[in-house]
């Protein structure tokens, strides 16, 4: 007997009314139509939506949302006036509270789903105290755009740059620093970079911000090792922007969406600006990585030290400890921390951050964890403690196998991706380690992104 033929329900460029039931991974509202999955960019939870069929694949539709028939209670009207076009944020439309329910909600999914791990308790999500203008550092396009200067951010899925004056999740100083930069390469006719081409001079800029501090840093990412009229440039940045410390430039000549290039200069001032995060304080370069939101990180990392249960005695691993945060916040309270990081660059700023600081009790190793962790185990070091932070992907199964054999008595998972986190607590589970508690930080609010910190014992012995 033949196979029915497989069709879908929905056509391109139609429009359907369709029920919303959840929020996908990328913050669209998830809904059926005829049993089918369609995804809804800007539509929520309890909605009906009337929405265009964009997009037609075997088992799923995107569609744009045309109307809101029947309205969320937790849907608002967005604060910013971009916010349709612009794509750097994604739930300005539902009310913070409930951004905070669905992003415990999104790790919940991803444990029981996933991990298959539905006793875990996932505790509500710890928001920000002031969900706007937090991001300490800013990193847009330069283009031009119907015969004007644009900056801003990308259009959702292309790059197309939305001319922005006042992004509200960016902090202040940041908004300013976009005006003069856009202001300065118009009035100087100094050409900005076409992707399409390779030509043109300007292609990014980027500001950094010390939030406790207040000094500033800004970077002109340049297609060429030439900069039109730097003098002039740094003598107008000089007189516009606030407690400016260095101006930065780097060189990108590569036909790549990568933003910046290998080669970076000052031009002006400093090499870095300096930040805090709780009682320790970091100089952060043009391309050294720093917690965009400065409060926020303060909360993780101290979630993080909690879970760890240290009384001063201990050995802690931090794993892909990047530029030694955690590493410094753990060296508080344990006994010597050793901080694994193939990024040699992100090594020798842990190493500079731990003399700054005063931190004696901390050793930093450059290499790949997966590499590593094995060679660590055969020289005998037994962590009590593992602290993780892996990238998006999560830990290769080699490192969760190499953890479970050092036999701590405990884990501590900060992730960036509940996904990648549940796929990993079902693997330590199966080691011999069970996830306890999950507790998620909204580190970037009105977007879908969270992070979370897990903690996971090892299973007594039966």
């Amino acid at each position: 007997m033949a196979n029915k033929a497989y069709s879908v329900p929905v056509e391109k460029g139609k429009s359907y009314n369709i029920d919303i039931t959840g929020l996908g991974h990328s913050g669209e509202g998830v809904g059926r139509y005829q049993d089918f999955t369609v995804f809804v960019p800007q539509a929520l939870p309890g909605e009906k939506v009337a929405a265009v069929i964009t997009t037609v694949k075997k088992t799923y539709a995107v569609g744009r949302l045309k109307d809101v028939l029947m309205p969320s209670p937790h849907r608002i009207i967005p604060e910013c006036g971009i916010y349709n076009e612009c794509g750097g944020c994604q739930l300005q439309h539902l009310s913070y509270q409930e951004q905070l329910n669905a992003k415990r909600q999104q790790v919940v999914d991803a444990v029981t789903r996933i991990g298959k791990l539905p006793e875990v308790k996932v505790h509500p999500t710890l928001g920000a105290d002031n969900p706007w203008y937090y991001r300490n550092k800013m990193q847009f396009p330069v283009g031009h755009k119907n015969g004007k200067v644009v900056v801003g951010c990308f259009t959702q899925g292309s790059h197309d740059i939305v001319d922005t004056d006042n992004c509200l999740i960016q902090h202040q100083i940041n908004n300013d620093i976009v005006r003069e930069v856009r202001t300065v390469i118009d009035e100087l006719g100094i050409e900005t970079y076409d992707e399409h081409t390779g030509q043109g001079i300007i292609r990014h800029v980027l500001g950094r911000v010390g939030t406790a501090t207040g000094e500033v840093m800004v970077v002109l990412v340049t297609a060429t090792d030439r900069l039109p009229q730097r003098e002039t440039i740094i003598e107008r940045l000089k007189n516009k922007i606030p407690n400016l410390v260095s101006i930065v430039q780097n060189v990108n000549t590569v036909r790549t969406n990568i933003i910046m290039g290998n080669k970076t200069v000052t031009i002006w001032g400093r090499d870095t600006i300096t930040d805090k995060l709780g009682e320790f304080s970091f100089a952060i370069s043009a391309r050294s990585f720093f917690q965009v939101n400065t409060t926020q990180a303060e909360v993780l990392y101290n979630q993080a030290v909690q879970y760890a249960g240290l009384n001063g005695a201990e050995t802690v691993i931090d794993a892909y400890c990047g530029t030694g945060t955690i590493t410094l916040f753990l060296a508080r309270k344990a006994a010597q921390v050793y901080g694994i990081e193939v990024v040699e660059p992100a090594i020798l700023d842990a190493r500079q951050n731990a003399i700054n600081n005063n931190v004696a009790n901390v050793e930093f190793i450059v290499g790949d964890t997966v590499d590593v962790m094995p060679r660590l185990y055969k020289q005998g070091l037994r962590p009590d403690v593992i602290v993780v932070d892996p990238p998006r992907a999560g830990c290769e199964p080699k490192v969760l196998e190499t953890f479970a054999r050092m036999e701590p008595k405990r884990i501590v998972y900060v992730s960036c991706n509940p996904a990648s986190l549940a796929r990993d607590l079902a693997v330590l589970s199966s080691l011999g380690y069970i996830a306890q508690e999950i507790q998620p930080v909204d580190m970037f609010p009105q977007t879908f992104h969270v992070e979370s910190v897990a903690v996971i014992e090892k299973k007594p012995q039966e």
